[in-house]
């Protein structure tokens, strides 16, 4: 057979099976082999305000909207960025309405969700020892407490949140970065005065050893002896 007729018919052969393949219908799955559960989803934007930017802020938010939902379908719904998701099993069609109306109820308010302490170091890129100081300087003002039992441990923990309205404006001010400068101006006149203070110190201490030794000195020294002293006592003057 020639050559070319030979390649020709080769690559009529892989067209015809592309195209059986597009216009096969789909087989059923083996015995053995999974098929995907059909699903129901739900979706809701999530807006930038909510999460100011931080994924820490995101997992909260997720979080938040578990904790309105019975257990039993609270892994089925996701804090994706930009949009909370709802995906469950079309078979739970009552329990899928019920926790879709627990979202949209949660999600009214997400915006003005206190921000958690680490929430708050995330968003403001600061560390946690810049917000203790700022928090007990008054810079940082946070519009409460809340008390919690962490997972594991037997004691409760009470920590500061903050207005999320308040965070923005920190962020969009950029005070964190003017509080750090303020920070490390301070800490350098601190160690002025106080290398002023020391060198004072030092010169107090030279000054009190050069007194000690010339009084030393005086205490060691013979009396003086005058000249003339003895005709002046033979005479009798001081009688």
């Amino acid at each position: 057979m020639n050559p070319a007729k030979r390649q020709r018919g080769s690559f009529r052969d892989i067209l015809s099976g592309i195209v059986a393949t597009i216009a096969a219908p789909d087989r059923p799955a083996k015995r053995g082999m999974s098929t995907a559960t059909p699903s129901t989803v739900a979706e809701w934007p999530l807006p930038p305000s909510a999460t100011l930017g931080s994924s820490l802020r995101l997992k909260g938010i997720e979080r938040e909207i578990r904790a309105s939902l019975p257990w039993t379908v609270r892994k089925f719904a996701r804090a994706e960025t930009g949009r909370i998701v709802l995906r469950m099993p079309q078979a739970d069609a009552d329990a899928f309405q019920t926790a879709s109306a627990a979202i949209s109820s949660t999600l009214e308010g997400i915006e003005t969700l206190a921000v958690l302490p680490r929430e708050a170091e995330d968003i403001l890129a600061i560390s946690s020892r810049e917000r203790h100081k700022w928090l007990k300087d008054g810079r940082l003002k946070s519009i409460g407490t809340r008390t919690v039992k962490m997972r594991g441990r037997s004691r409760k923990v009470t920590f500061h949140v903050f207005d999320p309205r308040y965070i923005e404006d920190i962020l969009d001010r950029d005070l964190a970065t003017a509080w750090r400068e303020d920070d490390a101006r301070e800490v350098s006149e601190n160690r002025r005065r106080g290398a002023g203070k020391a060198a004072l110190t030092r010169a107090g201490k030279r000054t009190d050893k050069a007194r000690k030794t010339r009084n030393s000195a005086k205490d060691d020294a013979p009396a003086p002896k005058l000249e003339g002293w003895d005709t002046f006592e033979a005479e009798g003057l001081l009688r």
